[in-house]
């Protein structure tokens, strides 16, 4: 295993959709190891691919933010697909893409997702809190978008200036 690194904004990559998987191989699972352990050396609630140089349709997220602790394995999301938001909450939030940068965003407060697993099997989950906000949050990396594209000009100057490289 390996500890990968992040892609940082402003690196055009970031802005790619992430393209389907559709098999298992000993590469993907090579980098959902790596993508794990990247997640935890870099103290990420989640990582998606593209974070790390790869556009692929794959997210990790870790699993003590679901009730669990270290030693339980990474969720593994492959081909995710949100298939149900309810509620709303307002939270900062920020992203290994673009450190020290953290921004108030509205998300939904239960979020469920369709996936599949390491074994391809289709599995669903539904996450609340700081969990649903993962989902929606890694969900939009896989489709290019960062959680600072919807900020007028001059408060995206603001968040940009708080940048660290």
């Amino acid at each position: 295993m390996a500890i990968l690194e992040i892609v940082k904004y402003p690196d055009p990559l970031l802005y790619e959709a992430s393209e389907e998987i559709t098999e298992i191989t000993d590469e993907i699972r090579d980098l959902v190891n790596d993508m794990v352990e990247t997640m935890y050396a870099t103290e990420g609630v989640g990582v998606a691919a593209v974070q790390v140089g790869v556009l692929k349709r794959l997210f990790v997220i870790d699993p003590t933010f679901a009730g669990g602790t270290k030693e339980d394995p990474a969720f593994v999301f492959i081909n995710p697909v949100i298939i149900d938001g309810e509620g709303e909450m307002k939270g900062e939030e920020g992203c290994l893409s673009l450190p020290g940068v953290f921004i108030t965003i509205k998300r939904f407060a239960k979020t469920t997702v369709s996936a599949r697993n390491l074994d391809w099997e289709e599995f669903e989950m539904t996450g609340e809190g700081i969990l649903s906000r993962a989902f929606q949050h890694e969900m939009e990396h896989l489709d290019g978008q960062l959680i600072i594209d919807g900020l007028g000009g001059l408060r995206k100057k603001i968040a940009l200036r708080k940048l660290r490289s």
